[in-house]
Order: structure tokens, then C-alpha cells, then sequence
């Protein structure tokens, strides 16, 4: 009976060793698969609906960039992926560790809005080794093999900021506010504008009394210049070319200083709340309105899609400065007292009782 007992305890033990075994290479094979194939965990996640996309920003400080962040987001997991969010508050080292971070924890696709477009360059390359694709946002990646690129077209958008303030002063001294030195857009709204203003400035109708670029598009910094510019120029301003909202919104303030708002023509981007009520107020001649819907939208839509390792609605190619990037341009839109409502406001990306709230209410348009 002992003895057969003894048979029975050593037969289960032999039952369970095996069962360990098994389990044990299981676990061994699936590892290896994660381990060996980082270069295959696109296809691999995607295909079991595991999508994990890593949003690198540059700085969530800034208004546009939050309305960019919600959508995106949402849109992401909409189509079923998970989205794991960092920013850089404007710092190019800061961000490229939280880039390498962001590819460390098995993300699908990565997609970057830029602080500085070339010091991300070596970021493509770990990425792509860990078979990450990438897919630059609103700002171009520079001198890299990125995947794709999906923005406005930054060129127009210059174009459009030129023309309004043209229209506004015809003729007179302009300065030339730039954006980031750091930021290709910067640089691509520039061609923009001397593509409307050379003409002028060659027939002598314009005089440019400066031209400088704003570290960050920070607003306290566009106000330094502006403050300096007014001073050397005997507040001799009749336009001041400004490459987007913040900047705008600097060089406002040093004009309002010298009671001068109202009176220069200045131009921006990206329809922010307070630039919006500069204009409807007479304070900001115009704005260029990218709709943040339309493209955090198309972006999410885009990176899923490379997840998958679908072909993107690309209708176009943009150098950057190594390859042709296949892109996604999208239209910009002019925004001035006119047409307010028609934009921002029925589009939902303000109210109106916050575009309006500093004008008297009889003086509301009628949606």
C-alpha cells in the first residue's frame, strides 16, 4: 500500500514538473518575440488592436498646443489606441529623453511637435531602430529619414499674414517679428511673407526698420523687441509683421504702452482667445486660423494608420533638408473682425461670449 502510494506522489510529481516546463518555454518564447523584435512590434501589437502611440510636445504652456493635445487624444483612442502624453516646456534636451523615453515603453509610432526640428534629427534614428516610425506634427523634423509630416502649409500661412497687414498699411515702416530661430515653421513663414512684401519693399511703398525672431514665440520677449524697436524708430511704426498670436501679443502691449495699439497694423496665428478679442476689439489686425480639429484629427488618423502600415493620405512631399517627407499639407484660414463668427466661432474653437465678452453686448454680431 506504502508502495503504491509512493508510485502514485511520484507520478504527480513528474505531472507538475512537466507542466512547469511547458509554461516555463512559453514564457521563454513569448519574451523573445518582444525582445528580439522591437523592429516588429508594430505589426505585431497593431495586429492584435494594441495600438500605443507616444505624443512628444514641445510646450503645453501654450494655449494652441493644449486644444492640439485634447483632440489628438481623443480621436487616438476613438480608433482604439492609447496615447501617452510628455512635454518639453520648450527645453530641446528635455525633450529629446522624453522622445527616447516614449519609444522605450514598446510605443507603436511616435509623433513629435518639435521644440527645435534639428536637434531632434537623432531621435528618427532610435526610433527606427526599435521599429518605431515617426510622424512629425505642425513642425518638420529636419535632416532625418522621417516617415511622414502633417501640417498647414507654413509658406501660405506667411502669405496670408503678409497680405492682411498690407491691406491694413499699404505703405510705411514695418518690422519683421519672427518666430523661434529654433522652429523650421519660423523660417518657411518667412519665405511666405517676403514673397508679398519684396515687391512692395523693392518698389519703396515698404521700409523695414527691423527684423528680429523671438526666442520660443515667447510673448515677453516680442515685447522686449517691440519696446526697442519703438524707441530707436521714434515710434515710426506703421506695421509689425508678427509670425503668430503670442508674439503678436507682445508686441501689442509695448504699441499699447505708447498708445500706439489700435493704430499699427499687426498680423498672427493660430486664433488664440486673446488675439481673437484683440481683434474684434481693434487691437490685432488679423490672425491665421489653423483649424486645430482638422489637423490633431488627421494626425491621430494618420498615426494609426502607420501603425497598421496602411498608406497615409499624403498629397504631397516636403524636403527637409535629407529626403522628400511624404505630407499631408493642410489649408489655413484668414480671420479678422469680418469674419470672426464665420471662423472660429462656428467652428467651435471659441465662443462667442469669450471672443466678445470686452465688448458691450448690444455691439454682439447675431450668430
Amino acid at each position: 500500500m506504502r508502495k503504491t502510494l509512493s508510485n502514485v506522489l511520484l507520478a504527480i510529481l513528474l505531472v507538475l514538473m512537466v507542466a512547469v516546463s511547458i509554461a516555463g518555454c512559453a514564457n521563454t518564447v513569448g519574451n523573445d518575440e518582444v525582445s528580439k523584435g522591437k523592429d516588429q512590434s508594430t505589426t505585431t501589437a497593431a495586429k492584435k488592436g494594441k495600438i500605443k502611440i507616444g505624443l512628444s510636445m514641445d510646450d503645453l504652456r501654450l494655449e494652441r498646443w493644449q486644444h492640439d493635445k485634447d483632440t489628438f487624444v481623443k480621436k487616438a483612442n476613438e480608433l482604439g489606441a492609447d496615447v501617452l502624453v510628455q512635454s518639453a516646456n520648450g527645453d530641446d534636451s528635455t525633450q529629446l529623453s522624453q522622445a527616447e523615453n516614449l519609444i522605450s515603453q514598446d510605443i507603436n509610432v511616435l509623433v513629435i511637435i518639435a521644440h527645435n526640428g534639428d536637434a531632434l534629427a537623432p531621435v528618427v534614428d532610435v526610433a527606427h531602430k526599435a521599429g518605431v516610425k515617426v510622424l512629425a506634427y505642425d513642425r518638420m523634423i529636419t535632416n532625418a529619414d522621417l516617415d511622414d509630416y502633417i501640417s498647414f502649409d507654413s509658406v501660405r500661412v506667411g502669405e496670408l499674414q503678409a497680405d492682411g497687414v498690407v491691406k491694413a498699411a499699404p505703405k510705411g515702416n514695418y518690422f519683421l517679428l519672427g518666430g523661434s530661430p529654433t522652429d523650421n515653421n519660423a523660417k518657411l513663414l518667412r519665405q511666405g511673407q517676403l514673397k508679398v512684401l519684396q515687391p512692395r519693399i523693392d518698389k519703396g511703398d515698404i521700409k523695414v526698420i527691423g527684423d528680429q525672431w523671438v526666442k520660443d514665440w515667447l510673448p515677453e520677449e516680442a515685447l522686449k523687441i517691440i519696446e526697442n524697436a519703438l524707441t530707436a524708430a521714434n515710434n515710426d511704426i506703421d506695421a509689425v509683421v508678427a509670425s503668430n498670436d503670442s508674439t503678436a501679443g507682445g508686441a501689442i502691449q509695448a504699441l499699447a504702452a505708447q498708445k500706439l495699439d489700435g493704430e499699427v497694423a499687426v498680423s498672427g496665428q493660430d486664433a488664440d482667445l486673446a488675439a481673437c478679442q484683440r481683434i474684434v476689439e481693434g487691437k490685432q489686425t488679423m490672425t491665421v486660423y489653423k483649424p486645430i480639429k482638422e489637423i490633431a484629427t488627421k494626425a491621430a488618423q494618420t498615426a494609426v494608420a502607420m501603425a497598421k502600415g496602411k498608406d497615409i493620405a499624403a498629397n504631397g512631399k516636403t524636403n527637409n533638408g535629407k529626403i522628400d517627407v511624404p505630407s499631408l499639407l493642410l489649408d489655413p484660414i484668414v480671420v479678422n473682425k469680418d469674419n470672426m463668427v464665420d471662423t472660429v466661432i462656428k467652428d467651435g474653437f471659441q465662443t462667442l461670449e469669450n471672443v466678445y465678452k470686452n465688448i458691450p453686448k448690444e455691439q454682439w454680431p447675431q450668430k
